[in-house]
């Protein structure tokens, strides 16, 4: 059964407007803590990190109202990325996290994702549950919660976690990085990362004012680290999205490289060293074919799940496998982290860079890519696709016109109202046409 509120990535949505605002954050809040604590635990503590959107504060205070009702104590970490806060739950053996944040979305949009008490997010049935429970009314408990704060330790502790996924005494001196950090919860960490190995940093966008996150910058503006790498000579570009759980990386010449080919070239890696665990990489429908025929042709396999890096995520962790990512540029290093960690494999591909000694403009050669056209259409509805029988009789046209060596993926986002649309094969003018054409049916049917 699909929970009410919770979508791929936690609740999310247009602040002010239901579910986000702070009497549905706090009762959201009473029941997460109720469901994600313990009795035998006579003092849980949860967590509470956020990006850096203007709405932060007052749903921060709002969730931390909720919990403390529930008789749980808060510990804020402030501004910190999302993988960060699931670090810090883990290694501090916390009750739960959440953060607040709605990731690459702009600002006027905010959202709450929680984290269970390992550091991972919660199943679609804890969710399920916690939706059930706030539909229960109960009485304060006896004994209140307390609000504590964690001051730079979060921030500090997740920087020097970061650094041990390399190896001992790693530097990158003479190395020259351009960072876009989306105005967002990475504004600080990865630069002072990047700093602390001897980088000279060039620091972009990380003057958050609460209404610039992701404006005009961040991971879904790859042009934007194009431009500044072309214009400040850098050797590379990295570009995060707002709660910096996603990582972009942009090659000497200002060409932007895609998750996959980042998973390409960590899984490849770790092939090479024995280290891909079952030989086996995680990634989603949405990836690229020729990343199947790349870790293939070295020995490996490619597994697939739904999109969200959480579906990838809990496959990794039911098969024991140690690296899985999203195009998007979610990537896992099971060995290094929980979540999709944009710092974490930016340091990775760094690491790649700096071993082989070869730009990136040489190592992304090791995917060689399908051919791709996307669109997203904005739409004011989500209606099943199979009720609209001009969308389903374009998608078919395109079906058969690929076969047999191509695909057709048209879905919703589950964050975003947006239809996405995705066509993959070796005839590039094809794709173009008939992503015109299904885009152009969607318009017309349901685009805003």
């Amino acid at each position: 059964m699909n929970c009410a509120h919770f979508g791929t990535d936690g609740v999310r949505g247009r602040v002010g407007v239901h579910p986000i605002t702070p009497d549905f954050v706090k009762k959201l809040g009473r029941a997460a803590a109720k469901i994600l604590t313990t009795e035998t635990d006579p003092r849980p503590i949860i967590a509470i990190g956020r990006d850096t959107r203007g709405s932060g504060a007052a749903l921060e205070a709002a969730l931390a109202e909720g919990i403390n009702s529930a008789g749980c104590d808060v510990i804020l970490l402030g501004i910190l990325p999302t993988p960060g806060v699931a670090s810090f739950v883990a290694d501090n053996k916390l009750a739960a996290g959440a953060v607040i944040s709605a990731s690459h979305n702009p600002a006027c949009d905010n959202g709450v994702k929680f984290f269970s008490g390992t550091g991972h997010k919660l199943s679609n049935e804890t969710e399920w549950k916690i939706e059930r429970e706030m539909d229960v009314v109960t009485p304060d408990v006896e004994t209140r919660g307390v609000v504590k704060t964690a001051g730079n330790k979060a921030a500090d502790d997740y920087v020097s976690r970061s650094l041990r996924s390399l190896p001992e005494g790693f530097r990158l001196h003479g190395l020259k990085i351009a960072v876009d950090c989306a105005n967002g919860a990475s504004f600080e960490t990865t630069p002072d990362a990047l700093r602390r190995l001897g980088a000279e940093v060039l620091v972009f966008h990380a003057t958050p004012d609460g209404s610039n996150i992701n404006l005009r910058c961040g991971s879904t503006e790859p042009g934007e680290i194009g431009r500044l790498v072309r214009e400040s000579g850098a050797h590379v570009g990295i570009a995060h999205d707002g709660d910096a759980d996603r990582v972009l990386l942009c090659d000497e010449t200002g060409e932007t490289l895609d998750g996959d080919e980042l998973l390409a070239m960590a899984a490849l890696d770790l092939l090479h060293h024995g280290k891909l665990t079952h030989n086996t990489l995680v990634a989603t429908v949405m990836s690229n074919l020729g990343l199947d025929e790349a870790i293939v042709a070295a020995g490996g396999r490619v597994i697939r799940t739904a999109v969200g890096d959480r579906c990838v995520t809990e496959a990794m962790r039911s098969g024991g496998f140690s690296l899985g990512g999203e195009q998007s540029g979610h990537i896992i290093f099971a060995r290094h982290g929980l979540c999709g960690d944009g710092l974490v494999a930016a340091l990775q591909i760094l690491r790649l860079m700096a071993e082989s000694g070869k730009p990136l403009s040489l190592l992304r050669k090791a995917l060689r890519k399908y051919p791709q056209a996307q669109r997203h259409i904005a739409v004011r509805t989500k209606p099943p696709l199979e009720t609209l029988p001009e969308i389903r009789e374009a998608i078919r046209a395109a079906e058969a016109a690929l076969v047999p060596n191509g695909r057709v993926f048209v879905r919703y986002s589950n964050t975003e109202s947006t239809l996405r649309i995705l066509l993959e094969g070796r005839n590039a003018i094809l794709l173009e046409q008939h992503a015109d054409a299904i885009a152009a049916r969607a318009q017309a049917s349901i685009g805003v």
